[in-house]
């Protein structure tokens, strides 16, 4: 057999029923489907339909049915093995080698795939045994019911270094077959090959029919190489080409699901298990270009969902480069973040389908991405650097292959340019466009951003907490931008955003302070005023806060030369705005008193000292949780000695900075505090 059901199946993969059939006949889209004139006979009201996510077509007014082969055959009369040799040309597959063993090959694949559902057969039964009640423990911990189980196969591999070995040798599955489909490990430096898989949570992972092709493993215990270990590059299994329950979100993506990735397997089984079934996860590496075509057979705009950390951002910027060249007509991504430090998995089990809902219905275009990573945290005060934006958001919209999609990209970023430097009122080219205020003596420049990063660096205005800011003045936390005075924020809806609102735990003690001692210190936004709005914070709340602080701060009010008098009125001014209970829950997070230089009446020097210990510690806090996630990803791809060593250091300096934060609490002997020695 020259043509495999594997070769064929990448074959479908690769191109659409649409696209095929697009070059024969013109179709137009209609619902979930397209229609257009039947090929096969003379008609003058469309019966001919395509359905791409179930790769067929069906003409009402002939009967004939089939897919891309079967078009291709029907309307060019051609033999099979020619039709599949010119739809290969046509997405540039290489055509397998016609071979005498061929046929032993395509045998040999059916053997593998018939020992990895031995494999998941056997672990799935582990799991319901004596031996699995740790593994049942741990997904009990994560709400994922007995009966999710046995829908997505999940199974448990015991501590022994040769259980399965041993189980599938009694079958008669020969050591090879296991070594060459991954679940054993092999090499000339091991005398006996053993189980790849111990002590683990093992999802099995499968192709577009169904069948077991891999598998992933989590550890249950705490100080293993790797947290999440998945199968090796074998005959039946290439990570970068298959997705994490594939099958199921094809046929729900079909039926009207929303087409949402999401980073891992338990994240998937909470999706689905949430009502969202048609989520689906790359396989341990960032998405690849095979798994985006996947996705666009699926949907037009998948959804893209994913942690709302920094690295989360980072592997979000990732997708957008990864797509931007491939954009077609209609077809695009769109991208989700969730709450810092939530996964999908914690957002479900805290806020359900709700939570999830909110975050989806917020996800951004993917040019809204881009261009709020170009303008992440710049300085476009002079024309030259503006100029550079310009040439740098030229280059992203060039690289664009589609014609038509190229050109409305860049439409639609010289809008977003000139509505980001136009002056008020103004009209002109970009070069001629700036918005500029004056402000202690000076000339600056600050973009309007709507939901974006500004001058103020990191994050920034738009970042922290949901909107750019120019020049206005500031009306209430949720009101209007008012028409005059040094801020306004040009994007209260992001201010109000869902993923503001998904975040359910407790404010963090060390984010409490911070917003403490601004509110008691309000003279402090004087020179740190940048530095406040560019602060990460966790906490969706913390983010609405921070905004009412600033938003008080403009108040022309706060400028008074007592100190007392300025924390009375950022006070009062908070509570005005509404954020009398958001102040309640700070204060109740705040469970020592130790940390003297935030609370009200303490001197000036002391203030300062404590500020920057906190400012320091947050920062080396957050950097750290950044390279944890990154030692965390290395590791899982290379389970190596160094990379070991890597995630050990920064555990260690995590555990320092715990340790280090109690030192804020020895300043303040200038406020009449005793010395302490620390």
């Amino acid at each position: 057999m020259r043509f495999t059901p594997q070769f064929l199946d990448e074959l479908r993969a690769r191109l659409s029923v649409s696209e095929v059939v697009g070059k024969r006949v013109k179709l137009k889209k209609a619902g979930r489907e397209w229609k257009g004139l039947s090929p096969f006979q003379q008609e003058k009201t469309p019966s001919f339909y395509v359905n791409d996510q179930k790769g067929f077509y069906h003409d009402f007014s002939s009967g004939k049915h089939g897919d891309i082969i079967s078009f291709v055959m029907e309307t060019d009369g051609l033999p099979f093995g020619e039709a599949v040799e010119r739809l290969a040309s046509m997405a540039g597959l290489a055509l397998p080698a016609v071979t005498p063993d061929a046929a032993r090959q395509e045998q040999r694949r059916r053997t593998l795939h018939d020992v990895m559902d031995l494999a998941a057969t056997y672990f799935a039964e582990t799991l319901a045994s004596r031996l699995g009640a740790k593994a049942r423990g741990y997904l009990a911990d994560r709400a994922i019911s007995p009966a999710t189980q046995l829908q997505f196969r999940l199974g448990y591999a015991s501590p022994d270094r040769f259980a399965l070995k041993e189980h599938l040798g009694k079958l008669g599955v020969s050591v090879e077959d296991m070594v060459e489909t991954g679940l054993l490990v092999a090499g000339d430096d091991i005398p006996v090959p053993y189980d790849r898989f111990r002590d683990r949570v093992m999802f099995p992972i499968t192709d577009m029919r169904g069948r077991v092709i891999a598998f992933g493993g989590r550890a249950l215990e705490k100080d293993v190489p790797a947290k999440y270990l998945n199968s090796p590059e074998t005959p039946l299994f290439h990570k970068g080409d298959n997705l994490y329950n594939h099958q199921t979100a094809r046929k729900a993506t079909h039926d009207g699901s929303a087409l949402i990735v999401v980073e891992g397997y338990v994240d998937v089984i909470a999706m689905v298990t949430a009502g969202f079934a048609g989520a689906v996860a790359p396989l341990g590496t960032a998405l690849t270009e095979s798994q985006l075509a996947l996705l666009w057979k699926m949907a037009d705009e998948p959804i893209l969902c994913f942690d709302g950390d920094r690295a989360g951002q980072k592997a979000a910027y990732r997708a957008a480069d990864l797509a931007l060249p491939f954009l077609a007509p209609g077809k695009s991504l769109r991208f989700a973040l969730l709450p810092e430090g939530q996964d999908p998995d914690d957002l479900v089990r805290s806020g359900g389908r709700g939570a999830i809902e909110d975050v989806i219905a917020a996800a951004k275009p993917l040019a809204e991405m881009l261009w709020s990573r170009e303008l992440e945290g710049g300085n476009f005060a002079t024309p030259e650097r503006r100029a550079a934006l310009e040439a740098r958001i030229k280059e992203l919209a060039n690289g664009i292959r589609d014609e038509v999609v190229r050109r409305y990209y860049r439409d639609d970023f010289v809008e977003r340019l000139q509505r980001a430097f136009a002056p008020e009122g103004g009209r002109g080219g970009f070069g001629s466009r700036g918005n500029f205020r004056q402000g202690g003596g000076a000339r600056q420049f600050q973009p309007r951003v709507a939901g974006g990063a500004n001058r103020f660096g990191g994050q920034g205005f738009g970042g922290a907490f949901g909107g750019g800011f120019s020049g206005g003045r500031r009306g209430p936390p949720g009101s209007s931008p008012l028409p005059s005075g040094p801020y306004q924020a040009a994007s209260p809806q992001l201010a109000a955003s869902p993923i503001m609102r998904g975040q359910r735990s407790a404010i963090s003690r060390r984010e409490a302070l911070i917003l403490q001692i601004l509110i008691n210190h309000p003279w402090l936004l004087d020179d740190h005023l940048e530095e406040v709005a560019a602060l990460e914070l966790a906490h969706p709340e913390a983010h609405k806060l921070r905004a009412g602080i600033i938003a008080a701060f403009a108040n022309d009010h706060h400028h008074s030369p007592d100190p007392t008098e300025q924390a009375e009125k950022m006070r009062s001014d908070i509570e005005k705005g509404g954020f009398s209970q958001l102040l309640q829950r700070v204060e109740s997070g705040i469970t020592t008193q130790a940390v003297w230089g935030a609370r009200e009446g303490a001197a000036r020097d002391d203030v300062l000292a404590t500020w920057h210990q906190l400012v320091a510690l947050h920062r080396q806090y957050h950097s750290l949780l950044r390279e944890l996630k990154d030692a965390e990803l290395a590791l899982g791809e290379d389970p190596s000695e160094a990379n070991m060593a890597w995630l050990r250091d920064v555990k260690a300096r995590l555990a320092e900075v715990d340790g280090t934060e109690a030192l804020i609490e020895g300043f303040g002997e200038l406020s009449g505090r005793f010395q302490k020695s620390v």
